[in-house]
């Protein structure tokens, strides 16, 4: 059966704009369709949060964050996004679609690939990583379920959803997101997210490509997350026999647990990675690895994950105080009958701790104690909701601010200050910003205006100054509006682009200044307004040397005063030997002579009238005469 029918969004139109056709995948938070643009009559993919996460502002926030990030990463290998929007209890993203797979799917179906293939998939990703990271930002969550593959070979790196700026380091009470299988040593520890997390899970994928699974595996998350800080990735050579040691090298470095001494972004590991590639003969890089055995079901590990990173609990007082889960989460061999009853029961409270977390997929695990709480997501909610939730919280409104916004509705929370999620005591104030909705601007009147100041007031006004185009007007002066669009009056949405049309002034007719000399025809444009180019190239011409042989604008074409009209001089007429064609017939010597560039003019007298052979010609063969002067023929 086809488990989409059952799906209430199939058939519907979300936003009056987007017909959905079908499902295509469905993750922890969102449900990604085919869909069809109505408007633009274009397929996309439209992402779709889960109706019960919709309620949660941190979530609609990263929904909404994901959609300004990535539209400002014009990528080739960047899934782009089209829109992002709201319908009723449905938050949605537009993006591009990709026929074809995604790279888990590949490793499914294949096991490890070539190392040619594994590279050809390596390389565009870093690519698209890398523009993200000189952009300032951090994806945060790369596994192969984001790198998709379509139909004409392009490799494109989805879902920014967990994408933060460069220098954002989750704080110490929060929580690490991600995927456990590719989390770097830094996230789970600290929560430190810079350009290097994404080096170190690219250099896991790199691994998994080559030997078909992935290096450190487990019986739990916590398992899988105690091998990422204590233990090394592996050489793929090690399960691989016969992969060149410098695939070993690449992984090693992408993947070393000291973030200080990978690459320090993925620029840097792109480069690496070429480099690997030239070194490698085409029987290393053709490599046919072993078929690798690979599970017909999604591991728990795939998926992103809320990972605790704040879980202090008591300890003996020759111990250190452990602030970290991944610490605490290893996977312990039986203890000693010596070991007291207290470590036994504090280990097996977190390692229970951190599997009910991944158990339950549950949210962000938050310890609150005495006179503090948090301040509750609010973002999205009206403000009405949103004074609710912050009673409920034993938190006081304070100020309430407004803005313009062009992706949360009018009347709804934009942020609060202190931001979501932050610890906060109890009856403290948080400030509110509610959305103005899109903020609109009247398009003011810059007819008459020179085209400088027209710009300016455009841009006082919050518009953008656009495309000028210069037309002829009879009434407005060279160099001033002639009329925007949209027209003075419109309302546009702030930063919209308004077009000028500027006037190039009364038109002037350009004289015909062929064959005159370089001085008279200098005068006589320079007289109407015009300026004057010589070219620096002459050509041969009917006209003597030194004289105008052409013109640009031709003759009788309507310029600007002020335009420039290009002067081309003679260098006289081409000189060309003339051909000997008395005693030929009249076609004959016709035909000759035309080849030779030369126009024909025949006199026949009243004794050739009747004839048909050349007696003599006006230029004797043998000379040289213009190219394009007529030689006459007399006819006997």
């Amino acid at each position: 059966m086809d488990t989409t029918l059952q799906d209430p969004l199939v058939g519907q139109v979300l936003d009056g704009r987007y017909r959905v056709d079908a499902r295509i995948a469905v993750g922890g938070m969102a449900t990604v369709y085919r869909a069809v643009d109505t408007r633009l009559d274009r397929v996309l993919a439209l992402k779709v949060m889960h109706p019960t996460l919709a309620t949660d502002g941190s979530f609609v926030e990263r929904f909404i964050r994901e959609a300004k990030s990535v539209a400002r990463l014009a990528h080739p290998n960047v899934v782009q996004v089209f829109d992002q929007g709201t319908d009723g209890s449905y938050v949605y993203l537009a993006m591009e679609y990709v026929a074809g797979c995604t790279l888990r799917d590949v490793l499914r179906e294949r096991g490890a690939l070539q190392p040619r293939a594994a590279l050809d998939i390596l390389e565009p990703v870093l690519a698209a990583l890398g523009a993200a990271h000189r952009a300032g930002f951090v994806h945060r969550d790369m596994k192969p379920e984001n790198v998709l593959i379509g139909d004409d070979g392009r490799v494109k790196v989805a879902d920014f959803g967990l994408v933060r700026s460069v220098d954002t380091v989750t704080n110490t009470t929060g929580a690490v997101l991600g995927t456990v299988s590719y989390l770097a040593p830094e996230q789970i520890e600290h929560g430190t997210a810079d350009p290097r997390v994404d080096v170190y899970a690219c250099g896991v994928m790199l691994y998994e490509m080559l030997t078909g699974d992935r290096p450190h595996q487990g019986d739990s998350p916590a398992i899988v997350l105690y091998k990422h800080l204590h233990e090394d990735v592996p050489p793929p050579s090690a399960a691989v026999p016969g992969l060149a040691y410098e695939l070993d090298e690449l992984v090693a470095s992408a993947t070393a647990r000291n973030a200080d001494i990978r690459p320090y972004d993925a620029v840097a590991l792109l480069a690496h990675a070429r480099e690997t590639r030239g070194a490698l003969g085409e029987d290393q890089l053709d490599a046919v690895p072993p078929q690798a055995i690979t599970s017909e079901h999604l591991h728990a590990d795939d998926l992103t994950s809320v990972i605790p990173r704040a879980l202090t609990l008591p300890v003996n007082e020759d111990e250190p105080e452990v602030h970290r889960t991944s610490r605490l989460a290893s996977p312990p061999p039986l203890p000693p009958r010596q070991r007291s009853a207290q470590s036994r029961r504090r280990l097996f409270t977190v390692v229970a701790a951190v599997l009910l977390v991944f158990g339950a997929g549950a949210g962000i695990w938050y310890i609150n104690s005495g006179q503090f709480t948090r301040v509750p997501p609010l973002v999205t909610k009206t403000e009405a909701e949103a004074r609710d939730r912050l009673g409920e919280a034993r938190l006081e409104v304070g100020q309430v601010e407004h803005a313009y916004s062009d992706t949360v509705k009018r009347g709804s929370v934009i942020s609060t200050d202190p931001e979501v999620g932050e610890r906060i005591r109890q009856n403290d104030s948080v400030t509110l910003t509610i959305s103005d909705g899109p903020q609109t601007v009247r398009v003011p009147d810059v007819e008459g205006y020179r085209l400088d100041r027209a710009r300016s007031v455009l841009k006082q006004e919050g518009l953008a100054p656009g495309m000028v185009t210069r037309e002829f007007s009879e009434d407005v002066a060279a160099g001033f509006v002639i009329s925007t669009d949209p027209g003075s009056g419109t309302t546009r949405r702030s930063g919209s682009a308004v077009a000028l049309t500027v006037s190039k002034g009364s038109p002037v007719e350009v004289a015909d200044v062929t064959g005159a000399s370089l001085k008279d025809a200098r005068a006589e444009l320079e007289e109407a307004g015009l300026k004057v180019r010589v070219a620096p190239e002459q050509v041969n011409s009917e006209f003597d040397k030194g004289q105008v042989a052409r013109q640009s604008p031709a003759a009788g074409s309507g310029a600007a005063e002020g335009d420039t009209v290009t002067l081309t001089l003679s260098k006289g007429p081409e000189m060309v030997e003339v051909p000997d064609v008395v005693g030929d017939s009249v076609d004959d010597a016709r035909a000759e002579l035309e080849a030779a560039g030369f126009e024909v003019d025949e006199d026949r007298g009243l004794l050739g009238l009747f004839g048909d052979t050349v007696d003599k010609q006006s230029v004797k063969g043998g000379k040289t005469a213009p190219k394009g002067s007529t030689i006459t023929i007399e006819i006997r």
